[in-house]
């Protein structure tokens, strides 16, 4: 079972939590809690999977080589903000802004263990009665599309009251393995970086991936 959710929900993770490098912070990710409040409605779970991107040196991440633009622009602001995007013309992926001062970096939250919200979660996703709740965050699109997450949550503080983390930690015995990260095959040398960050065997987890350790 996983820990619960805390009893405090106005404990944010603090701001100097996600101005260390971004490799510290997309691994310490994991097990923290991830939440949406929309109109009232609370949704969301413990962070089980996530993946760090450094660019602008990162071929795999949207900055490389120091690219501007209006999408991007948030990972060039303040760090603890959101920066979402849209794949495939349909479905969104939601990242915590982190990294050092003046380095446009992320972390891409890749799957939840929800425990806040499931009935919320089940509409939003049009999932059947008898899905599965470990499955309704598991991949960046459905954990979006289940929060409710969408454009109009571009470059949220994640230390305010719509999109926030609290701190969380693992269960006994979960341990956090490492692969290369998912669907970046134009990222050359990059494509094999062990940047991906997940709580081994929990369901949760999306796939297939390359698991390393």
């Amino acid at each position: 079972m996983p820990p619960p959710p805390p009893k405090d929900m106005s404990k944010r993770l603090p701001r100097k939590f996600y101005q260390r490098p971004t490799l510290e912070v997309a691994h310490d990710i994991i097990g923290q809690y991830f939440f949406t409040n929309q109109d009232g409605v609370l949704t969301g779970g413990r962070i089980v999977e996530a993946e760090a991107y450094c660019g602008p040196d990162d071929l795999g991440a949207h900055t490389s080589g120091g690219r501007r633009t209006a999408r991007n622009e948030a990972m060039y602001g303040p760090k603890g903000h959101t920066y979402i995007y849209l794949i495939y013309g349909m479905y969104w992926c939601i990242n915590a802004v982190c990294g050092p001062a003046d380095k446009p970096q992320a972390c891409l939250i890749r799957a939840l263990e929800p425990v806040v919200g499931l009935e919320a979660m089940r509409e939003r996703l049009g999932a059947a009665d008898d899905a599965r709740p470990e499955h309704f965050c598991r991949g960046p699109g459905k954990l979006c599309r289940a929060l409710g997450l969408d454009k109009n949550h571009y470059a949220e503080d994640l230390l305010k009251d719509r999109v926030f983390m609290l701190p969380g930690k693992l269960a006994e015995g979960e341990e956090v393995g490492t692969s290369p990260r998912i669907n970046i095959d134009y990222a050359g040398e990059y494509i094999e970086k062990p940047w991906r960050f997940y709580i081994r065997g929990n369901p949760s987890v999306s796939g297939p991936g390359k698991w390393r350790k």
